[in-house]
């Protein structure tokens, strides 16, 4: 009883300790977990006070700059959903700033046609808006510029069918590096052919179809040969659309393509390097030109409407 007594007396000064090592414990594994963090480069657990990824040598991996680009970026579908979305923007505005000359034909290659000026206006390249009023931008705005409702919806069915293929072997960074800088050489070898005026997110695409060709060739296998096959069914579709069809810019079809298999075989696809994070800087660069060259693109021909 006196055993049990004393037991007694002492429990609540025990019961505070006990508390007290708890609450000291909850605030070490609290601290732990605010300075653990995934590396924005490989993905893995490491520590906040880290200042070079033990995994990849990343290096000061806890940066905000760091991790900015490592978030961007990493949802495939969602990027495909954007650059849709970007282009449908792009093209409501188009009619928007051209509405009252807004082609209705019943024409299906001409029906809701926004007129020259306002893509012109906004962005579109070629000879005479590259050579005489000196807007080289426009070889990234005039990929989202389209002259059709028919156009638009071709070029999106091509991105939404081939997009997922790219992203799968390539990787997010990768394809969005590939869509970019394919559709501004396109565009550029148009230029060089003298192609007067010319818009649409083809140049690019067709940037996706070349990387796609390089990847079922260089993987080989069974795999890789359907790959090369069902993608070669669609350049070839392309160019005979082409020259089948008035008005389609076979050069940027063509410079697009050749960006896309320069662009595989420099980049590399997934199976043999994984994204590394240079690859994730060279896309960051490509979303902020593109989203700049956009904004300008708007601005600047809102504010020649109003003067």
């Amino acid at each position: 009883m006196a055993a049990a007594k004393d037991l007694t007396l002492y429990y609540p000064k025990l019961l505070k300790e006990f508390r007290e090592a708890d609450t000291i414990t909850g605030q070490q594994m609290t601290l732990n977990k605010r300075r653990s963090l995934l590396c924005p480069n490989c993905r893995k657990l490491i520590s906040g006070d880290d200042s070079v990824c033990p995994y990849c040598g990343l290096k000061n991996p806890s940066s905000s700059w760091q991790r900015l680009i490592g978030r961007g970026l990493q949802d495939g579908d969602q990027l495909l959903k954007i650059l849709i979305g970007v282009n449908i923007v792009m093209f409501v505005l188009s009619l928007l700033l051209s509405a009252r000359s807004t082609s209705l034909s019943l024409n299906p290659l001409s029906f809701l046609s926004p007129d020259s000026r306002s893509l012109l206006l906004l962005g579109a390249s070629g000879y005479i808006p590259i050579d005489r009023l000196h807007r080289w931008w426009s070889l990234v705005s005039a990929n989202y510029l389209h002259g059709s409702i028919l156009h638009i919806f071709f070029n999106m069915f091509a991105l939404r069918q081939l997009g997922p293929l790219v992203l799968q072997e390539y990787g997010n960074y990768r394809m969005f590096i590939i869509y970019t800088l394919s559709g501004i050489f396109g565009f550029f070898v148009s230029y060089l052919a003298k192609v007067t005026f010319t818009i649409g997110a083809s140049a690019a695409v067709c940037g996706l179809i070349g990387a796609a060709l390089y990847f079922g060739k260089s993987r080989g296998g069974i795999y890789g040969q359907t790959i090369y096959r069902q993608i070669g069914g669609w350049a070839i579709g392309i160019f005979m659309f082409g020259f089948l069809v008035p008005a389609i810019n076979n050069w940027a079809h063509g410079g697009g393509m050749l960006a896309g298999v320069a662009l595989g075989f420099l980049l590399g696809y997934q199976e043999r390097q994984r994204e590394t994070h240079a690859h994730k800087i060279t896309a960051f660069c490509c979303v902020l030109i593109t989203g700049l060259v956009l904004l300008w693109a708007i601005f600047s021909s809102l504010f020649l409407l109003m003067t």
